[in-house]
């Protein structure tokens, strides 16, 4: 047989790169037979190997490993354990969470508007929408954030160090590490060149991890004391955690949790971390959600506030509602909105993350928190309201919450998204209500992966 047409995993093929496609991979096809490529860009011609395939697959997955007419927007990765061509050639995969980092930063961006207008036209029937655009009136863009923003498409938007939080996983010998793409194999790192330097400044790389499974840290922007989270492996003891803590600087809070559980458990300082956004203080506990881009709050608030109020809808005395809260951070910017003649209706279904908010908005009379399912809350508590933000989870909000919202009668809402294909989805429930697209914005929040963040304004039928 061919060494080329062998569907083992691990063979190579040569293929021609076609276009970009959601979840950080190109089409290309091989005998008919589709394969999602990653570490490639459209348009080259490369060496691919098989990392997910069989006879009776409807697709295949791969990686290049040879790059043999290359893209111009193809740059040197930055990060090696996450290049795929020098991963691959040292005998093993490459990590995942740097996808893109091969990919001129500005072309990046084009992919991403590439990736969501395709989204928006499959699963919502929207093409090239006229209200998709920034600020300063440049259409079907996905906008770069930061200091990528300030120095856009030069050499010097290096796009690096700008999470907040990151996760870790632990090698059989005790060294931190990373999971390669779609594999249970962890990968040995010695530094997370997407992080900000309060959490490579840790050299959490050079600790005996041994008896731990998982490693989490949050650093956040504003420099205040970080939190490193261990989840200890099944029967790991209280001496090897103590161990564990000798190595670790004295000024960050340490904590063990349980996934399963969501129990926090404080070994030194603090089992949460203060952030500052929008002119606020806010308290995370634990695993608590926070956007991870340091400059996120910030844009995401900026770009809510301009939606709502712009279009009449965020007025002293309204009344509002922010679905899947979090901690409040929009919750707060609400509140300021609405002064105290208004209400805000703030809804999280994590009793950790609501509680987080209970204390971050103590302080505000207006605001009614509300701990639970969305779907419940809103069927306990029909109200009409002005105006609703939606920040759902990456599987999005879905029919059953886009049909109660529409019933309760919002003049507009405004959705968050971190993933264009469950916005997409939700797009064309709110369509199908007679609901339309009346603004949106999408932002480079996350530079080097295939993720990005939206905002849009629906607003029901006149």
């Amino acid at each position: 047989m061919n060494p080329e047409t062998q569907t083992r995993t691990h063979a190579e093929l040569v293929v021609e790169v076609g276009p970009i496609a959601h979840g950080g991979h190109c089409v290309a096809r091989h005998e008919g037979r589709v394969v999602f490529v990653r570490h490639a860009i459209p348009g080259e011609k490369v060496r691919i190997r098989l990392t997910d395939a069989g006879e009776d697959s409807k697709f295949w997955r791969a990686d290049v490993v040879e790059v043999l007419e290359a893209s111009p927007d193809r740059v040197p990765h930055f990060w090696h354990v996450a290049d795929s061509l020098r991963a691959w050639s040292h005998g093993h995969p490459p990590v995942g969470g740097a996808e893109l980092g091969h990919v001129l930063l500005e072309r990046q961006r084009s992919l991403k508007a590439e990736v969501l207008a395709e989204q928006l036209k499959r699963l919502a029937g929207v093409e090239h929408p006229a209200v998709w655009a920034d600020p300063a009136g440049r259409e079907n863009i996905v906008e770069a954030v930061g200091e990528a923003a300030a120095a856009d498409g030069t050499p010097g938007a290096a796009g690096l160090g700008w999470r907040t939080r990151a996760s870790f996983a632990v090698t059989p010998a005790g060294k931190l590490g990373m999971h390669a793409h779609r594999s249970d194999q962890v990968i040995a790192i010695r530094e997370m060149p997407l992080a900000v330097a309060g959490i490579n400044e840790l050299k959490l790389w050079d600790a005996d991890l041994q008896g731990v499974e998982r490693v989490e840290v949050a650093a956040p922007a504003n420099g205040s004391r970080p939190l490193v989270l261990l989840a200890p492996s099944a029967g790991t003891r209280a001496k090897r955690l103590s161990g564990i803590l000798a190595q670790l600087p004295d000024d960050v809070s340490v904590a063990s949790f349980d996934p399963a559980k969501g129990e926090v458990l404080q070994l030194r300082g603090r089992t949460w971390v203060q952030e500052t956004a929008a002119g606020h203080e806010y308290r995370v506990t634990g695993e608590g959600f926070w956007q991870i881009h340091r400059d996120a709050p910030d844009t995401l608030v900026g770009a809510v506030k301009g939606f709502l109020h712009d279009g009449g809808y965020l007025e002293p005395g309204a009344v509002v509602a922010d679905l899947y809260a979090g901690a409040g951070l929009f919750t707060a910017a609400l509140a300021d909105a609405v002064g105290v003649t208004g209400s805000v209706l703030s809804v999280e279904g994590a009793p950790g993350t609501s509680r987080d908010a209970r204390k971050n908005l103590h302080g505000a009379p207006q605001v009614e928190i509300v701990q639970g399912r969305v779907e419940r809350v809103l069927r306990q508590k029909p109200r009409n309201f002005d105006a609703v933000v939606l920040d759902p989870p990456r599987a999005g909000a879905g029919k059953a919450v886009v049909s109660q919202l529409m019933a309760a009668g919002p003049r507009a809402v405004a959705y968050v998204s971190c993933d264009p294909a469950s916005f997409a989805r939700d797009l064309g429930y709110f369509q199908q209500g007679g609901w339309s697209l009346a603004g949106l914005r999408a932002f480079d929040l996350y530079p080097h992966t295939h993720h990005m963040e939206t905002v849009a304004l629906l607003t029901p039928p006149a």
